[in-house]
This record gives C-alpha cells, structure tokens and sequence, in this order.
C-alpha cells in the first residue's frame, strides 16, 4: 500500500477533523494542528488514529513539524 497523508487518511475514513477529535477525546485544533505539522502525534495517539482510520502506522505519512 502507498503512504498516505494524515489528513487524506482522515477523509479516506470518512471523518472530519471534530469527528476524529471526538473518537479520540481530543480537540479539533490538535487535530489540526497534527494534520498542518504544528503538532507532533504522539504515538499512543497515532496507534489509536490508526485503529479509527483502518490503516496501519506505517501506510501514515506524518507532517513534518513547522515552527
């Protein structure tokens, strides 16, 4: 399987950004802020992005952090 962005792993799952916030118990702007590269996902997160979405860590291609 290709690598996916965050963000089109988000949409590919059908999901806006509030929704996935709410699946994960987080706020829209982490959300956000993973998907613009002003957060970095911490790994608990991203295995539990991974469990919502349907893809694996390793299909997910993170941002890189900006400052």
């Amino acid at each position: 399987m290709a690598k996916i962005p965050f963000k089109a792993a988000r949409v590919a799952a059908g999901l806006t950004q509030q929704e996935l916030a709410d699946k994960m118990g987080i706020s829209r702007e982490t959300v956000n802020g993973w998907e613009t590269g002003k957060r970095i996902i911490r790994a608990p997160y991203l295995y539990l992005f991974c469990q919502i979405t349907g893809f694996s860590e390793d299909d997910i291609i993170l941002p890189e952090l900006t400052t």
